[in-house]
């Protein structure tokens, strides 16, 4: 039997809860795809600082370099906000991200059939929406020097190598030789010297993948187009801060942002979590979608253990229960059979994943 060491960081407000169901549904699988995950739990966010000071406690950096991926939940809550900036949850996510070296951070945003009335969009606009955001994460202006503020200016600086963009453009190529082999790269070359960088580096990786149609689009042009025609789109290639807002904006197109996973990868590991936060105003009432982390899982199956059947098992679940009406209250006005608390959703795919023969 295989061993894998997954270390978790439950984070704060609903992180727990939604690990925990994720955790439910691996441990539901794996015997029977014969492997074992062994489980190490470390600290990061809110409830790090609270017990030691800091956001992100070096013993979680090296218990997360020792592993062989990361299953996070959340972060983050305004009990925290009044911090100084260097000690707030958030902050310690970026300096987590630099430390593994994460660079791409993959985000679908697919449409589920059975949940095309869910989205604001009318279901033609919507139905059988595939994307990949492929956003890159560890460069860009939330790390660009310098950057500071006084009393009467706040700065950043928004900075791209030709390295760091060589290496995303090739993550997003490959997925996209994988995928419809289609690549549309969002910048602002129109205004910006470091969109112009992108746009000539990424032109010139192109060249690479001959089999890729490769288009550029500007970045408020992009964010129209995903909402006048979002099938339009295969793999979305962007910087860090456009990826951010844009794969957020492309969460919506399913529904709810609870629905979503992504999984961040580099050269040493992989962190695999939900794209939501950590909405502390509903913690700890059981109502929280578990199904981004459960997805999450499946990514960290799929892109970090090589288990791919068992990923597979996990994403046919997740179908088979929404298909049956099983539906969180997030969803609950849309086509709902039986309306779950996080708890009871996550035991609904555990079983749907343990009896799945494909």
């Amino acid at each position: 039997m295989k061993n894998y060491k997954i270390t978790l960081i439950k984070g704060d407000g609903i992180g727990p809860e939604i690990i925990d169901e994720a955790v439910k549904v691996l441990d539901a699988i794996s015997t029977d795809e014969d492997f074992e995950l062994k489980y190490d739990e470390a600290l990061m966010g809110g409830c790090a600082y609270d017990i030691t000071g800091d956001p992100l406690p070096q013993e979680t950096i090296d218990k997360s370099l020792a592993s062989d991926a990361v299953l996070f939940g959340a972060i983050g809550g305004q009990k925290w906000d009044s911090l100084e900036r260097e000690k707030r949850p958030e902050s310690g996510l970026l300096r987590f991200r630099k430390e593994l070296e994460v660079f791409a951070n993959l985000r679908p945003a697919v449409v589920y059939d059975e949940l095309v009335n869910a989205s604001s969009l009318k279901p033609e606009i919507i139905q059988g929406v595939d994307i990949m955001v492929v956003r890159e994460l560890i460069g860009g202006i939330y790390f660009g020097e310098p950057k500071g503020r006084d009393e009467n200016k706040g700065w950043n600086t928004m900075v791209y190598t030709r390295d760091e963009i060589v290496r995303i453009a090739h993550e997003a190529f490959k997925i996209a030789m994988s995928r419809d082999k289609r690549v549309c790269s969002i910048d602002k070359a129109n205004v910006l010297d470091v969109s112009q960088l992108w746009r000539d580096v990424v032109t010139e990786v192109a060249t690479e993948y001959p089999e890729v149609t490769l288009t550029h689009m500007y970045v408020d042009n992009a964010a129209m187009q995903l909402i006048l025609n979002p099938k339009q789109f295969d793999v979305m290639l962007t910087g860090n801060i456009f990826g951010d807002i844009l794969s957020d904006e492309a969460s919506m197109l399913s529904g709810s942002i609870g629905l979503l996973p992504s999984a961040s990868i580099g050269s040493k590991i992989g962190v695999y979590e939900p794209i939501h936060g950590s909405a502390p105003d509903i913690a700890g009432q059981g109502i929280a979608n578990p199904i981004a982390t459960i997805a999450s899982a499946s990514m960290m199956l799929r892109y970090a253990l090589g288990e791919e059947r068992a990923a597979d098992r996990i994403d046919a679940a997740i179908k088979q229960a929404l298909s049956e009406g099983y539906r969180t209250k997030d969803l609950s006005a849309f086509d709902a059979k039986e309306i779950c608390s996080t708890s009871e959703m996550g035991s609904i795919i555990a079983n749907y994943a343990a009896k799945c023969t494909l």
